[in-house]
């Protein structure tokens, strides 16, 4: 059997994934890096951007919204700032959202009620870009 990487994917909200992977593409602040078993120690600010799941053949795509990645001898540990399984994303109800949102920004009352609005699209948008992808 060949070696496995261990892989924990954490948000505020819960737990997204934890077993045994053969290679984790993760989006860094300085680019996309692979981490397969037996990786050199680093840490990595994450951009957002879609985290991809490969294990047998497979290839499962969660879109991350920064936070960090710590890869150990023991195996990689992903704590996201927020997650989304790409497919359990409704396209309709995303392209709904977008527009939503767009409007949200438009008719802000404030700044502070915009920039939350702007960051509201930005995750968004970034979702639709790590569909497209």
């Amino acid at each position: 059997m060949a070696e496995k990487l261990h892989f924990a994917l954490v948000s505020p909200e819960r737990e997204l994934f934890n077993g045994e992977v053969d290679h984790v593409v993760v989006p860094g602040s300085e680019g996309a890096f692979g981490v397969l078993p037996n990786h050199a120690p680093v840490m990595s600010v994450i951009s957002p951007g879609a985290l991809r799941i490969l294990n047998d053949g497979a290839e499962r795509r969660i879109f991350v919204n920064g936070g960090f990645a710590d890869v150990t001898p023991e195996g990689l540990t992903v704590l996201a700032e927020d997650a989304v399984d790409l497919a359990s994303v409704d396209a309709a109800k995303l392209e709904q959202d977008l527009k939503n949102a767009t409007d949200d920004v438009r008719d802000a009352a404030n700044d502070e009620k915009r920039d939350a609005a702007r960051r509201a699209l930005a995750r968004l948008e970034g979702i639709k870009a790590a569909l497209a992808a």
